[in-house]
């Protein structure tokens, strides 16, 4: 059932208000610093992931701590509608494949959800042991070189701020699997000078155009792009004026970058959009 129906706003940034900007490169073909941008209203404030739908040119979203389903249009002004599919979780991304999304919940489960006509059909699978130790996930993508969604830790108890540990979960099965692989931090501690730098990722996706995982971490404020294996190919930092918290990332099928903030203390949440160049 639709539950709500409000319009967000587009407007075009043009600059920001760091001044210093040798920092805050892009990567090929994408202007990280002027993006196209959407407000958005209070309902999505936390908005915490989000998955393109091509059939009609939307996004759909979630947001942390309530299980609330948005779909937001994204031609005109945008218009959008939710749905309430679950009480409270930690949810932290969305996936959407064969028209089933996958939204992660901080511990490692994977909550199902299909619709059937205007409602939703869910269900749950669990991380085995999630309740007995302190893992702790934030972003999730569909692999289809492996024919899994595969989940990156932003803190699991074995990495020890070395290593980032990929896990797979099986939609056929419903099943986890470990080793998948596991990002080297160390050319990012390298290219900024410390000792150990704690990745924290908060939101991935494939790029259709090049075949490379794009990773944000928002606490780190960083962009890292890596191949399927998860080795570092490059590494971008995110203008915090720009980037509040990004936690939502997504492509196109024709290569367009959307990127997700939650709302901060001078700022809507907001979608920004990068057009492929």
């Amino acid at each position: 059932m639709v539950f709500l129906l409000v319009f967000a706003k587009f407007h075009f940034l043009t600059g920001c208000g760091t001044s210093d900007k040798k920092n805050f490169t892009s990567p090929p073909p994408y202007d990280l610093n002027h993006p196209v941008v959407i407000d958005l209203p209070p309902g999505l404030d936390e908005i915490s992931g989000l998955a393109y739908y091509p059939k009609d040119t939307s996004v759909f979203a979630i947001v942390d701590e309530d299980g609330m389903f948005f779909k937001i249009y994204l031609r005109n002004q945008p218009l959008i509608k939710s749905w309430r599919f679950d009480k409270k979780h930690d949810f932290e991304d969305l996936v959407l494949h064969d028209s089933t999304f996958y939204v992660l919940i901080s511990n490692g489960d994977v909550e199902t959800l299909k619709f059937e006509g205007d409602s939703i059909i869910r269900k749950i699978d669990k991380f085995e042991n999630a309740d007995k130790n302190t893992n702790e996930f934030e972003s999730l993508y569909y692999d289809d070189n492996l024919k899994q969604l595969v989940l990156l830790c932003k803190n699991c108890e074995d990495d020890k701020k070395k290593e980032v540990t990929a896990w797979g979960y099986m939609p056929d099965s419903q099943k986890y699997t470990t080793g998948i692989f596991a990002i080297d931090v160390k050319p990012i501690d390298k290219k900024f000078g410390e000792e150990k730098i704690h990745l924290k990722p908060s939101a991935t996706a494939i790029d259709p155009m090049t075949n490379e995982l794009y990773i944000l971490a928002s606490v780190n404020k960083l962009l890292v792009i890596t191949d399927r294996n998860g080795k570092v190919k490059q590494i971008h930092q995110l203008d915090p004026s720009i980037f509040n918290q990004p936690e939502g990332i997504a492509f196109t099928p024709k290569g367009d970058l959307l990127i997700s903030n939650e709302r901060g203390e001078k700022s809507n949440a907001t979608i920004l959009i990068y057009k492929y160049k």
